[in-house]
């Protein structure tokens, strides 16, 4: 029986509930009346189910798609207006002892240069990373209890907090490695991660168990309800996401939007973020031989449809997407963005040789972050690199109160421009500096309150005489 609220895998994600939900999607693609139902009920930044949302995602009335693709970028503003969100992802190790036949880090693969950085290696890489300008990290690593134990993730994150080079610091460190005990999300809440990033990959089990013939990842059931044990664990802030196509999208976009509702149900916090990679070549991994790809139009539609369905949600897009790839969705709902990424073992500190390729899947966008950070700002972005919600307890129900309330934007933009402003004094090139304190500039008109507009006049200058870290 399909609950929402019960804590077991397939009864949250319950597979006849996904194939009733797309059959009753494709027998609805044209029902104008239910589609114009339904837009209404999201015109109301509630969200939608999944079943509402499904619909959506499939309707074939061109003037209702565009209604579609206006709703989310108002939503997207709504809620979080023109920030985006920088962050870099960490490897620190590509040992693995799972065979997912996706990734090149499985256990099969003799090919791959097989790496795991020191602490001391670690610390070169932050400090390279610092150096660009990043603030946040996401951790990655392959799950191997012998090489990568929680004590290896632990004294990484405890080592990256520690380093503090010229102005350079990371703040929030957010963590993607597999699921593990309740007793591990404590240690790992305990040593101050930002959120708990677990890709489910597919929600269509069968499949799931096809994709993942060995190692621990093969269990559906303990990777499906990680989440679960991790809020258990102290951690409310999770981030969801499926890798698109392995499965077909419909099933994929369904299972996604049944997995907030179970965190809602269950929790009361729905997830922090979704993130949306779509398969890319790696090593002796061939995107092709999986039959379910999508195209950019259907990547957009889903972007469109999540925003619509979890407003409150920040949305990832990471560095496997190409420019022009990036910049369409970023005014359908994505919030958050990588930038200037190695998905190498090592590779920012020393460029990676050639013969020693560890990477975990193709960049796309391989400009510079002071590249990106420009681009963001031409096209009238605020590239923020706050990270004050984490660090002042603004985290899990208390966020997502802020957020649905949209309450957040008070301190969000003023914190955006604060951290900008540190960028362009630290890190930027003249022109990026340039186009950057005219943005800035423009902006703080838009702060609504003339004591908070005050208050971050003040720190903006404090800046300038060379103090950092000012949040409201």
């Amino acid at each position: 029986m399909y609950n929402p609220a019960s804590s077991k895998a397939e009864e949250f994600i319950n597979h006849e509930e996904i194939l009733e939900t797309l059959a009753y999607a494709e027998a609805h693609k044209t029902d104008r009346e239910l589609i114009e139902q339904i837009l209404e009920k999201a015109k109301q930044r509630k969200g939608l189910t999944h079943r509402e949302a499904s619909v959506l995602l499939v309707c074939e009335l061109e003037d209702k798609n565009q209604e579609i693709y206006e709703l989310a970028s108002q939503i997207k503003k709504d809620f979080y207006g023109n920030r985006i969100v920088m962050f870099a992802p960490l490897y620190l190790s590509n040992y693995c002892v799972n065979g997912c036949v996706y990734c090149p880090y499985h256990a099969q693969n003799k090919n791959i240069c097989r790496k795991k950085l020191t602490q001391e290696e670690i610390k070169k890489e932050v400090i390279a990373l610092q150096d660009m300008g990043h603030k946040r990290l996401a951790l990655e690593a392959g799950e191997d209890p012998v090489n990568n134990p929680i004590e290896y993730i632990l004294e990484s994150i405890k080592t990256i907090y520690g380093i503090h080079h010229k102005n350079g610091a990371i703040r929030r460190v957010n963590v993607n490695i597999a699921a593990t005990t309740v007793e591990n999300y404590r240690k790992l809440k305990d040593a101050g991660i930002g959120t708990y990033i677990l890709f489910q990959e597919t929600y269509h089990k069968e499949s799931y168990e096809v994709l993942h013939p060995t190692g621990p990842k093969h269990n559906y059931a303990y990777h499906t309800e990680a989440m679960d044990r991790a809020m258990e664990g102290g951690i409310d802030d999770v981030g969801l996401g499926v890798l698109f196509g392995l499965e077909l999208y419909r099933y994929e976009f369904a299972g996604l939007l049944m997995h907030a509702e179970h965190l809602e149900a269950k929790f009361g916090v729905g997830p922090h973020t979704i993130s949306v990679p779509r398969i890319k070549r790696a090593d002796d991994i061939d995107p092709s031989v999986f039959d379910n790809g999508i195209n950019d139009d259907i990547f957009a539609k889903i972007i469109a449809c999540i925003r619509i369905s979890v407003p409150y949600t920040g949305m990832i897009i990471s560095t496997r997407e190409s420019k022009a790839c990036r910049e369409r969705v970023l005014k359908l709902g994505v919030s958050q963005i990588s930038g200037a990424s190695r998905t190498s073992v090592g590779g920012y500190a020393e460029e990676e040789p050639e013969e020693e390729n560890s990477a975990q899947f193709d960049v796309s966008d391989n400009r510079t972050l002071d590249e990106v950070v420009r681009w963001l700002m031409e096209l009238g972005y605020i590239p923020s690199f706050c990270t004050a919600c984490y660090r002042e307890g603004r985290t899990g129900d208390r966020f997502m109160s802020l957020c649905k309330s949209g309450q957040i934007q008070n301190c969000c933009h003023p914190n955006a421009l604060m951290t900008l402003k540190e960028y362009l004094e630290d890190y930027a090139t003249e022109k990026t500096k340039e186009i950057g304190d005219a943005l800035i500039a423009k902006e703080m008109e838009f702060i609504p309150n003339p004591k908070v507009r005050e208050i971050a006049e003040n720190y903006l200058g404090c800046i300038l005489d060379g103090k950092r870290d000012f949040r409201f």
